[in-house]
């Protein structure tokens, strides 16, 4: 197998590091252009009669075709064989019957779920299970709607002991937003090379076909899929042009191509299930491309917090990486939040993340360290899950402590980086979650954790009834009696 890429020819790229071989462009939602080899792009128009070495034009359209200019995600491809050339498509049969992408009622693998859960770290693959890659290891946590009707999300997790080899995986239900957990993801794309670290995020657009080899050994991470639109960065409003995630610190590849001329397996996933075909050549040839549909990684130390300085705290949406849009206006389909470290300032504040309510279902992960932010226990490689609108919040023993303590300057979260999907919609949870294999991690919440709260406001009975009286209102036990 040959291999040539534009690494040495990039004038604007950033520098490899011995954790990360690859060079990369900057920017997010850039039109970029990579060559691998030079002066192959076509000037001035995207089909040539003839392409530079008799290469095929191909494009990828990640947006219907009537769209706004701003709405329009596509990418122009520059290939020695067009994606066409490949064998018949069959069903994958048996490859992962752990993937669910139909979240409604008529669905017997999914259920609603008012509870709080939590799942301890997902285990790794047995050392007698070989050849577990990316795609065997996936499994569906929870979700809402449906990509046939290019609408809602999919959580999930994976683990795996294998890379791909001369495999490729093609999604064509939705964008994949990648946090790997344990183990670096070394990622091939038709549009070049990635790799992905733990506290790092990825995002593989729909229809790009790819594939995952572990430079580390066995991996463990999450998922979150879109099915309607891509993500993209929060508005910023007030907080103007400097804070939260910076355009520049997005990453995306250059061009790479491979000559391989071997038997390599293509998996489509469609309508969540798996479609396999063959081909005798690699999918990844692609000498050179333009355009806006193209992978993008961030490291998530960059994320600039902001905070509020003097009083109160901040909705938790100040922490939010990406947003993707639903069909109602205004409403994000999920928003991507990051906890890192971080000062808090403010005096006379509750600080410990208030009691709340949301019409938002609130999933959240860790990928390294320790997170104090609800009444669950939650360690790296787990999951914990929040029902839309049920009650949650710290324990009574945390209240108590920042209800009573001496505020000063505090740091939180070093050496920490957890995350949330803030989905809002609610979400069905899956029977494998709650009842198959992955209920074997699920963590047991004491029944009678809240038994221990108290009613303070009992102990202030005579200061209140002294108020009531200065307002010429009769005591509260008189109130009570009538």
């Amino acid at each position: 197998m040959a291999t040539a890429s534009a690494s040495s020819r990039a004038g604007f790229t950033t520098q490899p590091t011995p954790e990360d071989p690859h060079r990369y462009q900057t920017g997010f939602g850039n039109r970029f252009a990579s060559e691998a080899l030079p002066n192959v792009l076509p000037i001035g128009q995207n089909v040539p009669q003839k392409v530079k070495y008799d290469l095929y034009s191909e494009q990828l359209n990640g947006s219907s075709v009537i769209a706004s200019r701003r709405a329009i995600h596509h990418v122009w491809m520059y290939r020695i064989r067009p994606s066409v050339a490949h064998g018949p498509v069959f069903p994958a049969k048996d490859t992962n019957p752990h993937i669910e992408t139909s979240f409604t009622s008529l669905n017997p693998k999914v259920e609603y779920v008012a509870s709080q859960e939590a799942w301890d770290p997902f285990p790794l693959p047995s050392s007698a299970s070989e050849g577990i890659t990316f795609i065997e290891g996936l499994r569906t946590i929870a979700g809402n709607g449906d990509p046939t009707l290019r609408e809602g999300i999919a959580i999930h997790v994976y683990t795996a002991n294998s890379s791909m080899k001369r495999r490729a995986l093609c999604n064509n239900d939705g964008d994949f937003l990648i946090l790997p957990q344990l183990g670096r993801l070394d990622i091939q794309t038709e549009l070049g090379w990635f790799m992905v670290r733990p506290g790092e995020l990825a995002v593989i657009q729909a229809g790009i076909r790819f594939r995952v080899l572990l430079p580390d050994g066995p991996s463990r991470g999450y998922v979150q899929e879109l099915f309607g639109g891509h993500y993209d960065l929060p508005e910023l409003g007030p907080v103007g042009s400097n804070g939260m995630a910076l355009p520049r610190d997005f990453e995306s590849p250059v061009a790479s191509f491979d000559i391989d001329e071997n038997p390599w397996q293509i998996t489509y996933k469609l309508a969540g299930t798996l479609q396999t075909c063959h081909q005798t050549h690699s999918p990844f040839d692609v000498v050179a491309w333009h355009g806006n549909l193209v992978p993008y990684k961030y490291d998530l130390q960059k994320f600039v917090n902001m905070a509020n300085a003097n009083k109160d705290q901040a909705d938790p949406t100040i922490y939010c990486v990406l947003t993707a849009t639903s069909k109602t206006p205004g409403v994000s389909a999920s928003d991507f939040l990051i906890f890192t470290a971080k000062w808090l300032t403010a005096t006379d504040t509750f600080r410990p993340p208030y009691y709340h309510r949301n019409m938002s279902t609130e999933v959240m992960g860790l990928i390294y360290g320790q997170y104090g932010g609800s009444s669950h226990v939650l360690e790296p490689g787990g999951l914990s899950y929040e029902a839309s609108y049920m009650p949650h919040g710290e324990t009574y023993e945390v209240w108590k402590d920042a209800s009573t303590k001496e505020l000063k300057n505090d740091r939180i979260c070093d050496d920490t980086m957890a995350f949330m999907f803030h989905i809002s919609a609610p979400v069905f949870l899956t029977k494998w979650a709650m009842h198959g294999e992955g209920s074997k991690s699920l963590h047991e919440s004491s029944s009678n954790q809240w038994d221990d709260v108290k009613a303070h406001f009992l102990d202030h009975l005579d200061a209140i009834n002294q108020d009531l009286r200065a307002s010429g209102l009769p005591d509260l036990q008189e109130q009570v009696k009538q």
